[in-house]
């Protein structure tokens, strides 16, 4: 130990580092310093000066979380452990040798053909019945699924992200990386008509009292049309839109290495869960269709 830092120090540092040198999103730093943290408290106060053996056994202590959010929590602790010993706070990384759980990656949830068009004829409906915020609420579901945009991206979109006759969006997302979203039609158009509800001046395409409309009630608004669509809530949220429109469009023939772009994924392996879930259509559609299926 070069300069030895008490946890709390230790962790904002390493948190400061990754927002300016890493462009870790905001969500991502809120993780990692809960994981951290937990981890400090587990430790009696003394993880920046954990030996291995201590931290071998912090996975037990956290054997009931998901394999995922495992993953995550060791993942920030031997990011941080490399941290300190780059920056001259350790001399060794205690982290070096912790495992490295693979997450099994779930399948992600997809709504039908027919729920999509549930869920859209419904909001139009509402729209024609001039419900409050019914312009609002129509755009945030044709941008979900027609341009699959992850939920902060889309609660924080400025009102320049979107003009008439154009027909793409450049925006900052995850990782404060620039992309290019394609827009289509429908999303387009009703983009532009609530735009055209908003006072003349503000930042955002969906702006609130507070700044920008909260993924929580985004969450809330894409609930309540679906219900009043007939979906049961627990089917549909921001991101299982944003999978239906992936796994439609793969579906419909688009080239993979396109739908890696349109998603934002830095790894075509996030994008290829996608062919997972179109394997299982078609294996269901051997079994219901192929001649010997009855035998």
């Amino acid at each position: 130990m070069t300069a030895e830092l008490a946890d709390g120090e230790a962790i904002a540092l390493f948190l400061d580092m990754m927002r300016a040198e890493r462009g870790a999103t905001a969500n991502t730093i809120i993780a990692y310093e809960r994981d951290l943290k937990q981890a400090s408290e587990a430790l009696g106060g003394t993880l920046t000066t954990a030996e291995p053996a201590a931290l071998e056994a912090l996975p037990n202590r956290w054997s009931d979380a998901a394999p995922a959010t495992l993953a995550r929590k060791l993942s920030a602790i031997r990011r941080f452990f490399t941290f300190l010993q780059s920056d001259g706070h350790r001399a060794d990384n205690p982290a070096e040798d912790m495992p490295s759980p693979a997450p099994r990656r779930s399948l992600p949830k997809v709504l039908s053909r027919q729920d999509i068009e549930a869920l859209f004829q419904t909001a139009e409906r509402q729209v024609a019945e001039g419900r409050t915020h019914a312009l609002r609420d129509r755009a945030l579901l044709e941008l979900l699924y027609g341009s699959g945009l992850r939920a902060t991206e889309l609660v924080s979109l400025p009102r320049s992200a979107i003009r008439p006759d154009t027909p793409f969006a450049i925006l900052r997302g995850k990782g404060d990386k620039e992309r290019l979203v394609p827009l289509g039609a429908r999303a387009a158009i009703a983009a532009q008509e609530h735009r055209e509800t908003l006072p003349t001046t503000g930042i955002y395409l969906f702006p609130s009292r507070k700044g920008h409309l909260s993924r929580v009630r985004l969450f809330q608004i894409v609930r309540e049309v679906a219900a009043s669509a007939g979906i049961a809530p627990d089917r549909i949220s921001p991101h299982v839109l944003r999978h239906a429109f992936a796994t439609h469009l793969l579906e419909g023939g688009a080239d993979l290495r396109a739908l890696q772009t349109m998603l934002g994924h830095s790894d075509i392996q996030t994008t290829q869960i996608y062919t997972h879930v179109q394997s299982d259509a078609l294996v269901a559609l051997v079994n219901a269709k192929h001649p010997l299926a009855d035998r």
